[in-house]
Protein backbone atom coordinates (compact mmCIF):
# COMPACT_ATOMS: atom_id res chain seq x y z
CA UNK A 1 0.00 0.00 0.00
CA UNK A 2 1.31 3.80 -0.85
CA UNK A 3 2.62 5.60 1.84
CA UNK A 4 1.22 9.04 1.48
CA UNK A 5 3.81 11.39 2.29
CA UNK A 6 1.90 14.45 2.20
CA UNK A 7 -0.25 13.77 5.34
CA UNK A 8 0.76 14.70 8.42
CA UNK A 9 4.43 16.93 8.87
CA UNK A 10 4.65 18.23 5.15
CA UNK A 11 8.02 17.51 3.35
CA UNK A 12 7.90 20.26 1.03
CA UNK A 13 8.10 24.17 1.57
CA UNK A 14 4.65 25.09 -0.11
CA UNK A 15 2.62 22.14 -1.65
CA UNK A 16 3.18 18.61 -1.66
CA UNK A 17 1.57 15.86 -4.36
CA UNK A 18 2.24 12.21 -3.25
CA UNK A 19 2.96 9.51 -6.02
CA UNK A 20 3.28 5.84 -6.11
CA UNK A 21 6.43 5.16 -3.72
CA UNK A 22 7.58 8.98 -3.28
CA UNK A 23 6.12 12.48 -3.60
CA UNK A 24 6.73 15.69 -5.21
CA UNK A 25 7.07 19.44 -4.10
CA UNK A 26 5.02 21.85 -6.14
CA UNK A 27 5.72 25.84 -5.59
CA UNK A 28 2.89 28.73 -5.21
CA UNK A 29 2.86 30.62 -8.47
CA UNK A 30 5.07 33.50 -8.51
CA UNK A 31 8.17 30.61 -6.81
CA UNK A 32 10.23 28.63 -7.79
CA UNK A 33 11.39 24.88 -6.99
CA UNK A 34 15.28 25.04 -5.90
CA UNK A 35 17.98 22.08 -7.07
CA UNK A 36 16.74 20.20 -3.81
CA UNK A 37 13.61 19.78 -4.71
CA UNK A 38 12.04 20.65 -1.94
CA UNK A 39 12.63 24.44 -1.02
CA UNK A 40 10.92 26.83 -2.93
CA UNK A 41 12.27 30.83 -3.95
CA UNK A 42 10.69 34.02 -4.89
CA UNK A 43 10.41 34.17 -9.11
CA UNK A 44 11.83 37.55 -9.86
CA UNK A 45 9.26 38.52 -12.74
CA UNK A 46 10.68 41.36 -13.20
CA UNK A 47 13.76 40.60 -14.27
CA UNK A 48 12.08 37.94 -17.33
CA UNK A 49 10.74 41.08 -19.52
CA UNK A 50 11.37 44.96 -19.18
CA UNK A 51 8.09 45.03 -21.00
CA UNK A 52 5.83 43.92 -17.96
CA UNK A 53 5.12 47.37 -16.59
CA UNK A 54 5.18 50.94 -18.52
CA UNK A 55 7.56 52.56 -16.24
CA UNK A 56 9.09 50.28 -13.30
CA UNK A 57 8.39 46.88 -12.15
CA UNK A 58 8.56 46.33 -8.44
CA UNK A 59 9.22 42.75 -7.54
CA UNK A 60 7.96 41.01 -4.07
CA UNK A 61 7.53 37.50 -3.12
CA UNK A 62 5.91 35.63 -5.12
CA UNK A 63 4.23 38.48 -7.42
CA UNK A 64 5.15 41.63 -8.99
CA UNK A 65 3.53 45.24 -9.45
CA UNK A 66 4.41 48.54 -11.45
CA UNK A 67 5.28 51.82 -10.42
CA UNK A 68 4.48 55.17 -11.63
CA UNK A 69 7.01 58.14 -11.67
CA UNK A 70 5.55 61.35 -9.54
CA UNK A 71 2.88 63.00 -11.56
CA UNK A 72 1.00 60.16 -13.19
CA UNK A 73 -1.27 57.85 -12.04
CA UNK A 74 -1.51 53.36 -12.77
CA UNK A 75 -4.63 52.52 -14.71
CA UNK A 76 -6.93 49.83 -14.36
CA UNK A 77 -4.41 47.44 -16.63
CA UNK A 78 -1.85 47.87 -13.36
CA UNK A 79 1.20 48.58 -15.64
CA UNK A 80 -0.08 51.38 -17.98
CA UNK A 81 0.66 55.68 -16.74
CA UNK A 82 -1.17 58.22 -17.44
CA UNK A 83 -0.30 61.90 -17.06
CA UNK A 84 -2.47 63.60 -13.93
CA UNK A 85 -3.76 66.85 -15.27
CA UNK A 86 -3.27 68.77 -12.08
CA UNK A 87 -4.76 72.08 -13.82
CA UNK A 88 -8.37 69.88 -14.27
CA UNK A 89 -8.18 68.37 -10.93
CA UNK A 90 -7.77 72.09 -9.30
CA UNK A 91 -4.53 70.84 -7.82
CA UNK A 92 -2.13 73.46 -8.35
CA UNK A 93 -0.90 76.41 -6.80
CA UNK A 94 -0.60 79.43 -9.05
CA UNK A 95 -1.67 82.54 -8.62
CA UNK A 96 -5.07 84.04 -9.66
CA UNK A 97 -3.23 86.15 -12.35
CA UNK A 98 -1.14 83.12 -13.78
CA UNK A 99 -2.50 80.31 -15.93
CA UNK A 100 -2.36 76.52 -15.15
CA UNK A 101 -0.45 74.13 -18.07
CA UNK A 102 -0.58 70.89 -17.80
CA UNK A 103 2.57 69.23 -18.96
CA UNK A 104 3.70 65.11 -18.49
CA UNK A 105 4.13 64.64 -15.04
CA UNK A 106 3.40 68.33 -13.46
CA UNK A 107 2.09 71.34 -14.60
CA UNK A 108 3.40 75.23 -15.03
CA UNK A 109 2.08 78.11 -14.13
CA UNK A 110 2.52 80.76 -16.90
CA UNK A 111 2.58 84.39 -16.43
CA UNK A 112 -0.07 86.60 -18.10
CA UNK A 113 1.32 87.85 -21.33
CA UNK A 114 3.17 91.68 -20.86
CA UNK A 115 2.73 93.58 -24.44
CA UNK A 116 6.53 95.92 -24.86
CA UNK A 117 6.01 98.89 -25.97
CA UNK A 118 5.32 100.16 -28.71
CA UNK A 119 2.71 97.54 -28.52
CA UNK A 120 -0.83 97.62 -26.57
CA UNK A 121 -2.90 94.86 -25.01
CA UNK A 122 -5.56 94.17 -27.15
CA UNK A 123 -6.59 91.04 -24.85
CA UNK A 124 -5.09 88.32 -22.70
CA UNK A 125 -3.24 86.63 -25.30
CA UNK A 126 -2.96 89.78 -28.29
CA UNK A 127 -1.05 92.59 -28.76
CA UNK A 128 -1.29 95.71 -31.33
CA UNK A 129 1.20 98.05 -32.52
CA UNK A 130 -1.00 100.70 -33.56
CA UNK A 131 -0.48 102.52 -37.16
CA UNK A 132 -0.47 106.09 -36.15
CA UNK A 133 2.53 105.52 -33.48
CA UNK A 134 6.01 106.11 -35.55
CA UNK A 135 7.85 103.35 -33.87
CA UNK A 136 5.15 100.84 -34.88
CA UNK A 137 6.58 101.31 -38.91
CA UNK A 138 8.79 98.26 -39.22
CA UNK A 139 7.24 95.96 -36.87
CA UNK A 140 4.09 93.42 -36.86
CA UNK A 141 1.20 94.90 -36.49
CA UNK A 142 -0.49 92.53 -34.31
CA UNK A 143 1.72 89.63 -31.94
CA UNK A 144 -0.45 86.79 -30.96
CA UNK A 145 0.29 84.23 -28.23
CA UNK A 146 -0.46 81.06 -27.80
CA UNK A 147 0.40 77.92 -25.38
CA UNK A 148 -0.39 74.56 -27.12
CA UNK A 149 0.50 70.82 -25.52
CA UNK A 150 2.08 68.66 -27.85
CA UNK A 151 0.73 65.28 -27.15
CA UNK A 152 3.46 62.43 -26.92
CA UNK A 153 3.23 59.43 -29.32
CA UNK A 154 2.16 61.29 -32.07
CA UNK A 155 3.87 60.36 -35.49
CA UNK A 156 6.79 62.88 -37.15
CA UNK A 157 6.72 64.76 -38.70
CA UNK A 158 3.42 66.43 -38.22
CA UNK A 159 1.45 69.53 -38.67
CA UNK A 160 1.35 70.75 -35.15
CA UNK A 161 -0.58 73.90 -36.44
CA UNK A 162 -1.45 76.59 -39.22
CA UNK A 163 -1.51 79.99 -39.71
CA UNK A 164 -2.53 82.00 -42.72
CA UNK A 165 -1.95 85.38 -43.53
CA UNK A 166 -4.90 87.71 -44.73
CA UNK A 167 -5.52 89.88 -47.61
CA UNK A 168 -7.09 92.68 -45.63
CA UNK A 169 -4.56 94.69 -45.56
CA UNK A 170 -3.55 95.27 -49.14
CA UNK A 171 -0.04 95.67 -50.00
CA UNK A 172 0.98 94.04 -46.21
CA UNK A 173 3.75 91.28 -46.09
CA UNK A 174 3.48 88.45 -43.83
CA UNK A 175 6.88 87.03 -42.65
CA UNK A 176 6.64 83.75 -39.82
CA UNK A 177 9.37 82.71 -38.12
CA UNK A 178 10.68 80.64 -35.02
CA UNK A 179 11.60 83.56 -32.33
CA UNK A 180 13.36 80.92 -30.04
CA UNK A 181 13.42 77.23 -28.91
CA UNK A 182 14.19 75.19 -31.59
CA UNK A 183 17.96 75.39 -31.21
CA UNK A 184 17.85 71.08 -31.49
CA UNK A 185 16.17 71.99 -34.82
CA UNK A 186 13.03 70.16 -33.86
CA UNK A 187 10.40 72.56 -35.87
CA UNK A 188 10.50 73.94 -39.18
CA UNK A 189 8.23 75.97 -41.15
CA UNK A 190 6.55 75.48 -44.00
Amino acid sequence: TDVNECTGENPCTQNCVNTYGSFLCRCEPGYELEADGVNCSDMDECSFSEFLCQHECMNEPGSYYCVCPSGYILLDDSRSCQDINECENRNFSCTPQQTCFNIQGEYKCLDPVRCEDPYIQINENRCMCPAENPGCRDQPFTILYRVMEMVSGRSVPSDIFQMQATTRYPGAYYIFQIKSGNEGREFYMR
